[in-house]
């Protein structure tokens, strides 16, 4: 009997380790939902072939319903890497307290924030007084923290200044609103209100920008703290590798919105950290 139960624990055992070893072999990799599903991963797609050849692994899109679920699936290990913003770094840090950001676009180091409105009566925030105003989601740095920051530090608190506050979850839905009449006036990030200008997404007859934050850390990859650091190392020499003078990184680059990505840090995000204590959005 005792040999018996010996045997299955070593099949077990075998079959763990097993499991363990074609776990390593899969990078699973997520991003904040800031725009919709299809784009997240048209935008990823190519960037994960090139990953998958760079690193001799497979690597697999893992989508997620909200911000606060990236987060949660960082910090208990079942996902290898995600892209996030500012603030979701700042709370996977403090909840791993070892969670590692590899790399930023170049653009990130000096990120902003644009109010936009399809009122032509409103020509900065002042008009919008007792007016409509949309955020992205609740956890987005550049939809709803920075923006909210700036705005406190103003003397501007958008509960009581604004008649309503709606969250629409993504920046291209918020301009979505703003173009349709929903709301009054909103803020999105930079680089999508760009993307979406060129590409026609919307109309600049109707919708303007009125305002731009100061400069701040947006986005980056992360690692979680517990990934093998040579495979961090290569991941991170991937994205430094990626050359806006070759068509194929071109391409890449391109779907990412960066001219190229550079290294990053911890320290990078600690404006942030202070920014939602600020504002009351960590405890």
């Amino acid at each position: 009997m005792l040999k018996r139960i010996l045997a299955l624990t070593a099949g077990l055992t075998l079959s763990l380790s097993a499991l363990t070893s074609h776990a390593a072999d899969v990078l699973k990799v997520s991003a904040i939902p800031d725009e919709a599903p299809t784009e997240l991963l048209r935008k990823f797609k190519p960037l994960g072939e090139y990953l998958e050849q760079q690193l001799g692994m497979k690597v697999e899109f893992v989508p997620v319903a909200d911000y606060p679920a990236v987060v949660e699936a960082l910090s208990t290990d079942r996902l290898d890497m995600a892209w996030l913003g500012g603030f979701t770094f700042v709370q996977v840090r403090l909840k791993t307290g070892n969670a590692i950001p590899l790399v930023q676009r170049e653009q990130d180091a000096q990120f902003t924030s644009k109010f936009i409105t399809a009122n032509p009566d409103v020509k900065s925030l002042a008009d919008l007084k007792g007016k409509t105003f949309a955020f992205g989601s609740i956890s987005s740095t550049s939809g709803s923290l920075m923006p909210r920051y700036f705005m406190l530090k103003d003397g501007i608190k958008p509960e009581t200044y604004f008649s309503r506050i709606g969250y629409s979850g993504a920046h291209d839905a918020t301009a979505a609103w703003v173009q349709a009449g929903k709301v009054d006036g909103g803020v999105l990030n930079a680089s999508v209100w760009d993307k979406l200008v060129a590409a026609g997404k919307v109309d600049t007859s109707k919708v303007k920008v009125f305002a731009t934050t100061p400069a701040y850390y947006d986005y980056n990859w992360t690692v979680r703290g517990s990934l093998d650091t040579a495979l961090a190392e290569k991941i991170k020499k991937a994205f430094l590798a990626l050359d806006p003078a070759n068509p194929q990184h071109k391409a890449i680059l391109d779907l990412q919105a960066a001219s190229r990505f550079i290294e990053t840090k911890p320290e990078n995000y600690k404006g942030i950290e202070d920014a939602a204590r600020a504002a009351d959005l960590l405890k």
